[in-house]
């Protein structure tokens, strides 16, 4: 990997603790943190996931 990419956690924003992605982001292109919507096994429908750090 190069040197702008790092590796970020997404936490689910309804289950804290229990659902996480782990995803590369590239801190040049997008320096802001991330939300995303995925699907979460634990709520079992899609929910809101935001960065952590």
């Amino acid at each position: 990997m190069g040197d702008n990419v790092v590796v970020v956690a997404l936490e689910c924003t309804n289950c804290v603790g229990k659902g996480r992605y782990h995803i590369r982001k590239n801190k040049k292109v997008q320096r802001d943190k991330l939300e995303l919507k995925k699907y979460c096994k634990h709520c079992k429908k899609h929910c809101l996931y935001k960065e952590t750090k």
